[in-house]
């Protein structure tokens, strides 16, 4: 199979303005993230995918590829879909933009997950057990059937607790996603659903739908950039991890 990662990077951010050109330890964020998922050698290639030549001008210097978007997107999967309708590929990996710190295990395991010939979409699961991040409505959650498929996602706590004796093992879903192209191409048309209005999460759009998200478990905690603060927290992790 043919596996193309996909890095959809838009330059306005509500939150965070211009954030994939933040400088990180000398490098542009979205450099960063182009640079570690070139370094997992998963992927056959990788390109970014951008609205903004500062963006494509940061990548290019780092002598990556670059797709530039001719129309406005409400998502990063509508995004990576224009792209990916002129890119011969198999499978279509969604990379975050806004996650410098790329790890080769969760990624390679995300796309073995297309061995088995039912799984149409594929996305990252990883566990928690911090009460402040299962009950914080931005921290997506993800429950499963007996084969990892996503029975549902939200952004309460799932499993209710209702039984104060039980132990139940919570996993936040980790927003990378692996598609076969046709479903991409075709879940990118269907209208928005009604759990996904109500929700704010675009991946209730597909169960809705009727199609199976493979969850592949992972201990990689993903460091994603959503406001200034969280810069800090990269520092530190970028740190730790390259140092002499």
């Amino acid at each position: 199979m043919k596996t193309i990662a996909l890095i959809p990077a838009r330059f306005g951010a509500t939150r965070f303005p211009a954030k994939l050109l933040a400088d990180l330890r000398g490098k542009p964020l979205i450099a960063r993230t182009y640079l570690s998922t070139m370094a997992t050698n998963v992927f056959d290639d990788v390109m970014v995918v951008t609205d903004h030549e500062s963006i494509a001008e940061a990548v290019r210097n780092e002598g990556g590829k670059v797709f530039f978007s001719q129309k406005a997107h409400e998502s990063g999967s509508d995004r990576i879909a224009e792209a990916a309708a002129s890119i011969d590929a198999d499978i279509i990996v969604n990379v975050q933009g806004d996650e410098p710190f790329q790890d080769r295990e969760s990624l390679s395991n995300l796309v073995h997950a297309f061995e088995d010939e039912k799984v149409e979409v594929a996305s990252l699961m990883s566990p928690i057990s911090e009460q402040s991040l299962i009950n914080n409505p931005n921290i997506v959650k993800v429950v499963t059937d007996q084969e990892s498929f996503s029975l549902y996602f939200s952004r309460s706590p799932i499993p209710f607790k209702r039984n104060e004796a039980s132990s139940p093992q919570y996993f936040r879903h980790i927003g990378i996603y692996a598609y076969k192209k046709d479903l991409l191409m075709a879940f990118t048309k269907w209208e928005k659903s009604s759990l996904e209005n109500i929700e704010m999460l675009e991946q209730l759009r597909l169960l809705e739908n009727g199609i199976r998200i493979k969850m592949v478990a992972t201990h990689h905690q993903a460091v994603a950039i959503d406001v200034p603060e969280d810069l800090e927290r990269a520092l530190v992790y970028y740190d730790k991890n390259h140092s002499s």
